[in-house]
């Protein structure tokens, strides 16, 4: 596994060395050490060098790493994130769709559709209360390491305001897709098509207060 893919995955659940970690910071870092134990054994494993064993215990790794120890948080009320969605000098929001729930995966989020005559934004903030099921997908995202342009459009980890994410665009629809993860615990998706360029994407998503966002509990 490269560089960026380690780079996305400490940044994004290593936390501070600082004393007094919480149960949530100490299952983060947990999660940490376990995916780049898999990063390692899977990479062996994807370039012919090692062997089923190392096959078998970056899988056991990666499997650790999404299900953690079982200690989270509550999420936040979905009213509390839909305060935080941008208003976009230009587009048209949509009633924001929203919801909390806390069986079986405790999580609460909240989506808004923007529009601009035919050019569309869709943008999703989830608590993920440092449940490792929701955090998942972004986690797997940063351990894949992609790094890869063409005429096509490219792929690729960034940090936006601090915060780690993945990008993707594609040219000919002029569509893609960011995410970052706020403050080790909040996922921002910003998706959109028909887009004058790659960059609105990350216009929308800095329009967002991740200091206030970051600060919810």
């Amino acid at each position: 596994m490269n560089r960026i893919a380690l780079m996305l995955v400490t940044g994004a659940l290593v936390v501070s060395v600082a004393c007094g970690k919480s149960d949530a910071e100490k299952q983060a870092e947990e999660a940490a050490a376990n995916l780049e134990k898999a990063s390692e054994a899977l990479s062996k494993a994807a370039e012919g060098k090692g062997s089923a064993e190392d096959l078998a215990e970056g899988m056991k790794a990666l499997t650790d790493a999404m299900n953690g120890d079982g200690k989270t948080v509550d999420p936040v009320s979905f009213q509390s994130l839909e305060a935080l969605l941008p208003s976009l000098s230009g587009w048209e929001r949509d009633t924001p769709r929203s919801e909390r729930m806390t069986s079986p995966v405790a999580y609460a989020q909240t989506e808004a559709h923007y529009s601009r005559g035919d050019a569309s934004l869709d943008i999703t903030i989830t608590d993920s209360g440092f449940a490792q099921a929701v955090l998942a997908p972004f986690s797997m995202m940063a351990m894949m390491g992609m790094n890869r342009e063409s005429r096509e459009g490219y792929e690729k980890g960034v940090t936006l305001k601090g915060q780690p994410g993945f990008e993707e665009w594609r040219n000919e629809n002029r569509d893609g897709e960011l995410t970052l993860l706020v403050g080790k615990r909040f996922l921002v998706a910003v998706k959109g098509s028909q887009l004058p360029g790659a960059g609105t994407l990350q216009d929308a998503a800095r329009a967002i207060d991740f200091g206030k966002l970051a600060a919810l509990q």
